[in-house]
């Protein structure tokens, strides 16, 4: 069976790259967004040399490489688990051999692997013609990002899920995905990073899973979290991890004693 998962990476990734022109026209979009925020910042920063322990460097850097990481962990299984359900389809996945919400994250993998070969690099190296990026020197830094950025994908996927599973509940999730897309976006620290909010705001933020998406794989990037430190705020993605597995779990276990179907 575990092939039969791993096949589930493979078909998508191909069905992804049959619309790789979707993604070459994203790489001029992700561009334009990290061109749209630099030059906001860079007016904000005016002749100033830093603002919430980010230095003009370190935003132009942190910018660049959380949109592109964006463009790596992204995916739509909330919605494509909301259409599975509404058409009726879900009631035949239900009864394969096989766990519905695997199938749904190796799919995730499938086209985030596509994303982070067609999108994310090319257009990292877009960025760092056009805009002043600074790369990490320190190995453990690239080690730290990318592992992070792994688990960035995983905990982003997991409130995907979870956000998915729960038209189960409420037959319309169209607000709910709507609503969890824009918290994701401004509280993982993509539009202004969390030391940029007012203090009990950020406290409360510190708390939540959204950080672990994007600020903390950012601010390792960066540099403003080294050594020691990357295995700490790598430590609380993995704890992340393991939390949200619980709520996904027992949803999908309370979605398959609720099954009924609205149309298809």
């Amino acid at each position: 069976m575990l092939g039969a998962y791993f096949d589930f990476i493979r078909i998508r990734f191909l069905t992804m790259l049959a619309y790789r022109i979707n993604y070459y026209s994203g790489i001029l979009i992700y561009t334009l967004n990290i061109g749209v925020n630099y030059f906001t910042w860079k007016a904000i920063y005016g002749g100033g040399d830093s603002i919430g322990g980010f230095s003009g460097a370190q935003m132009t850097t942190y910018v660049a490489v959380s949109w592109m990481a964006r463009a790596f962990y992204f995916n739509n299984l909330d919605r494509e688990i909301s259409n599975d359900i509404r058409d009726g389809s879900i009631s035949i996945q239900f009864i394969r051999p096989y766990n519905y919400v695997l199938v749904k994250m190796m799919q995730g993998l499938g086209e985030g692997m596509f994303r982070f070969i067609m999108l994310m690099i090319p257009g990292m190296l877009v960025a760092i013609l056009l805009f002043p990026v600074h790369l990490p020197s320190a190995p453990s830094a690239w080690i730290g990002f990318l592992t992070m950025l792994f688990f960035s994908f995983l905990i982003n996927s997991q409130l995907n899920v979870i956000t998915g599973l729960s038209s189960f509940f409420v037959e319309n999730n169209e607000g709910v995905m709507r609503m969890k897309r824009v918290l994701v976006d401004l509280f993982s620290g993509l539009i202004v990073p969390i030391t940029l909010f007012p203090d009990w705001l950020a406290g409360v933020l510190k708390v939540l899973p959204f950080q672990a998406i994007t600020y903390l794989p950012g601010s390792v990037f960066t540099g403003r979290v080294q050594g020691v430190g990357i295995w700490n705020v790598l430590g609380v993605q993995v704890l992340w991890f393991a939390l949200l597995m619980i709520p996904m779990l027992w949803m999908y276990r309370a979605a398959r004693r609720r099954l009924f179907v609205q149309g298809g």
